[in-house]
């Protein structure tokens, strides 16, 4: 899987939880992408309906839905707006979310603070709420649950189908930020317990900044206003030629709810071949590669010098691996030393964070493993 990525140049990317490396394939599809807007003339209509069409092919095809379900976005904020402003909400309804998620997880919710909504932020006992937790949490108000899949701070994953069938017994909606997961491990939307899920596509989906998407459960966008009224979700340049009906069209689906631009040569094209090539690799063979490489780590990280905070064993376990020195005014040294050794992880709640992913080898855990054992 090396292969598929340019050379690092002695470099070892192990932040793919920030930002995925871009694959050849979609570099050159990028470049492919500015040549036409150099050639205005080959931005031809195919080009423009073909781009987002797809896009939206591949991105149901990574999480096992129809195309016709999936939005185009540019963030997983994107998303959780989009749930957020379009539902029906009444006064005293109640959204729960994690105090100690990821921001973008929270902020959406609390400008509905305004409209009467009541956004309750809870801490769990560990790092991610359990199922019976949220058992006890979840009222007779409550509307809608927001959780991430896996936990950037932490490393740990819920226990997505036990949260996803409480929701369901509960009436709740389960809205669910997979940023951290997609791409890394399957997921099945028509058998999730799951009501809408977000991403974005420039971490484990190894896309241009700026990209990401969401899927929505048929019946749950039914329940979902649209906020805008983008004209080319009702029309196409060709209506132009003559004249021109200017008004709000039903039955667009799903288009109803993209982000403006989806034609987005320069972001969607590059992505579109990054998907992909996901595809053609099989997410559960990279599953595995990631696996083999977060164990090969967890095995070999000296264990009297460092404390691990993400989960040892799956299935709770990710591709995010946490830990610190267990002195811990040694971790920002741990840190700078891999930072020395040109091996890149990130600082994250006064812990370091490596993610490796199919760009990843055993010699580059290996490195990092024989810098942070001598710190």
């Amino acid at each position: 899987m090396t292969s598929d990525f340019a050379s690092f140049d002695g470099h070892i990317w192990l932040n793919c939880a920030h930002q995925g490396p871009l694959p050849l394939r979609a570099a050159h599809a990028a470049a492919e992408a500015v040549a036409w807007k150099q050639r205005p003339f080959e931005l031809t209509q195919e080009r423009f309906r073909g781009v987002p069409t797809r896009l939206r092919q591949a991105l149901g095809r990574l999480v096992s839905a129809s195309p016709d379900d999936v939005v185009l976005a540019n963030s997983a904020s994107y998303g959780l707006h989009l749930v957020a402003n379009g539902m029906p909400w009444r006064a005293g309804d109640e959204v729960v979310v994690m105090d100690t998620d990821f921001p973008s997880d929270i902020l959406p919710w609390l400008r509905l603070e305004a409209r009467g909504v009541v956004v309750r932020r809870a801490r769990p006992r560990g790092y991610v709420f359990e199922p019976d937790e949220l058992a006890a949490l979840l009222g007779p108000n409550t509307r809608l649950l927001c959780l991430t899949w896996v936990h950037s701070f932490s490393g740990w994953a819920i226990d997505l189908d036990a949260i996803g069938r409480l929701c369901c017994e509960r009436d709740v909606a389960f809205v669910v930020n997979a940023s951290q997961a997609i791409g890394a491990r399957p997921l099945d939307v028509s058998a999730a317990p799951v009501d809408a899920v977000i991403s974005v596509g420039f971490k484990w989906l190894c896309g241009p900044y700026g990209t990401g998407f969401c899927w929505l459960r048929p019946a749950f966008r039914e329940q979902l206003e649209p906020q805008k009224a983008y004209w080319l979700s009702m029309l196409t340049a060709d209506d132009l030629q003559g004249d021109v009906d200017v008004r709000l069209k039903a039955g667009v689906g799903i288009r109803a709810f993209d982000v403006f631009g989806t034609a987005n040569f320069f972001n969607f094209v590059p992505w579109t071949a990054s998907v992909e090539l996901l595809l053609e690799r099989g997410i559960p063979a990279i599953a595995d590669h990631d696996e083999r490489l977060v164990a090969r780590f967890l095995d070999r990280l000296d264990r009297a010098k460092y404390s691990v905070t993400s989960p040892l064993e799956p299935p709770r376990r990710s591709t995010l691996v946490v830990f610190s020195h267990v002195d811990g005014t040694r971790t920002q040294a741990a840190y700078d030393a891999l930072l020395r050794a040109n091996i890149h992880g990130a600082m994250r709640t006064g812990r370091i964070r490596v993610s490796p992913h199919l760009h990843n080898t055993p010699d580059d855990i290996d490195r990092a493993i024989d810098v942070l054992n001598r710190v």
